[in-house]
């Protein structure tokens, strides 16, 4: 009964979308371990501030945007998320080249097929393959997070060491993905500046330095999970005092955190 065109297709469409979104949702799933294996990857390299769930969001609707070329006329241009602006220049001519070729999936080779997905291996099925498991709430209460506890004698650590004390070196940033109701604190360029002249670690840049409370990691290290651990490596530990004005920082950073804030964000690559 309708005579506008654009009125009577989307009617179709609007019948026809749930199919559709459940076939996409199908292909998205086969490719979803991909997108897993590399938000995991960048959690474990950068810290548990890091979303694995939110980043495998925005590729999901990135692929969905990039998809828009197939059925571009040609003068229409689909706009870049903002972060696709610093793609170097040979992926996003990978990119089009592909989009030319009415496919954005390359061959296919010999091997496991991409729809047998470690979800599928680990007995994972329907939504579990689309949505990642929501972490517990980390708690940031208790006398352990009580910024007195800093004092002028407090000694800390660097989170490389405490990494390496515990086993754990290999893995950059395991320690806070393992452990996240620990306090860590990033150290600030003046922060680093201080650790590198008195020569707890080197003038690193821009890479990310944390320090923990040195009580903490030896709690950990007397616990069920390490103390008959064969890798255990206290002597690797380095503790130090930083100067008052530094845990003057760290205190004000465990009260903003205790209380619901947001840590600053990291200015580069954990250490």
């Amino acid at each position: 009964s309708f005579t506008d065109p654009a009125v009577s297709m989307d009617l179709l469409r609007a019948v026809l979308q749930p199919s559709i979104n459940e076939e996409i949702r199908g292909v998205f799933n086969k490719y979803m371990k991909f997108f897993q294996k590399a938000a995991i990857n960048v959690r474990d390299n950068v810290g548990e501030e890091v979303d694995p769930e939110q980043l495998i969001q925005e590729t999901c609707r990135s692929c969905l945007e990039q998809a828009k070329l197939l059925f571009s006329d040609g003068k229409k241009v689909v706009p870049r998320l903002p972060h696709e602006q610093a793609v170097p220049k040979r992926a996003r001519q990978m990119d089009e080249e592909l989009n030319r070729r009415g496919s954005p999936v390359p061959k296919k080779r010999k091997g496991r097929p991409p729809g047998q997905s470690l979800l599928n291996d680990r007995g994972v099925s329907g939504m579990a393959a689309w949505k990642l498991k929501v972490s517990e709430p980390v708690r940031r209460d208790g006398p352990k997070w009580d910024p007195s506890r800093l004092t002028e004698t407090t000694t800390f650590v660097l989170g490389s060491r405490a990494n390496k004390a515990l086993g754990m070196g290999g893995t950059r940033g395991r320690l806070y993905i393992k452990h996240p109701h620990l306090f860590k604190y990033a150290a600030d360029p003046q922060d680093k500046h201080w650790l590198a002249e008195q020569q707890h670690m080197r003038a690193t840049g821009g890479k990310m330095a944390y320090l923990l409370i040195e009580e903490d990691i030896r709690d950990l290290a007397a616990s069920d999970d390490y103390r008959d651990s064969v890798d255990l490596r206290l002597e690797e530990l380095k503790p130090f005092i930083p100067p008052a004005w530094m845990t003057e920082k760290m205190q004000k950073h465990m009260e903003t955190l205790r209380r619901g804030g947001d840590a600053p964000p990291p200015e580069g690559p954990p250490e």
